[in-house]
């Protein structure tokens, strides 16, 4: 597991084969795995869930339901960043190795405690991740692409043609000096907008019942 793990962080998802985990342990044939293991499906259960292991999680919910999220939220999101294969294999299996579950139970718990159903608690856990994993992946993709000057050549490129079209002045005017959030923090508005909806809708009147 270690082994696939070193391969996926170096090399990405698509390198993490059971030939070159292999060849990460010394002189093994991949065949020589299955005894461990009776799939690479099966080793990136394993990989996934010693990744989520490295999240810490709190002994319960504390006494700010939104600071229990938003810690947990970030944790995870540094945990992506030293694995980027996660957010990409994340969902190819089912997510159910122990470490995994106890996170999203103590996800579950919080909420719950705010007064949530379960299956309210199952959503928001649901957009808080889709938000994690999202913001990974698009910025895993936005660093291999922004290596060397294709993303200098592809900024200049949009700036004449917004120039030559003339109707989009606001477009034209950032792409000729692009700024804005660092990635960090545009993740923690988006967090906290989350949590705000989140708020909103756990102080919504609820129906009695009968009516």
């Amino acid at each position: 597991m270690r082994a696939a793990i070193a391969v996926a962080d170096e090399e990405g998802p698509a390198a993490m084969t059971m030939k070159a985990v292999a060849a990460r342990l010394g002189p093994y044939s991949a065949m020589a795995l299955y005894r461990y293991v009776h799939s690479k499906e099966g080793l990136v259960d394993l990989m996934l869930d010693a990744a989520a292991a490295e999240i810490p999680l709190p002994a319960g919910p504390g006494d700010d339901w939104r600071a229990d999220l938003r810690g947990l939220a970030l944790e995870s999101r540094r945990m992506t960043a030293r694995h980027p294969w996660y957010a990409v294999l994340f969902h190819t299996r089912p997510p159910a190795g122990p470490h995994g579950m106890r996170r999203l139970e103590f996800v579950l718990a919080v909420l719950a405690g705010q007064g949530a159903s379960v299956a309210e608690a199952m959503t928001y856990a649901a957009l808080i991740d889709r938000h994690i994993l999202g913001s990974a992946l698009q910025e895993a993709e936005e660093a291999r692409y922004g290596q060397g000057e294709d993303l200098y050549a592809a900024i200049t490129t949009l700036h004449a043609l917004a120039v030559a079209d003339g109707r989009l002045p606001h477009l034209t005017g950032w792409l000729a000096r692009p700024e804005g959030l660092a990635p960090d923090e545009q993740f923690g508005l988006g967090l906290d907008f989350l949590l705000d909806g989140i708020a909103t809708h756990l102080r919504r009147p609820r129906d009695r019942p009968g009516k």
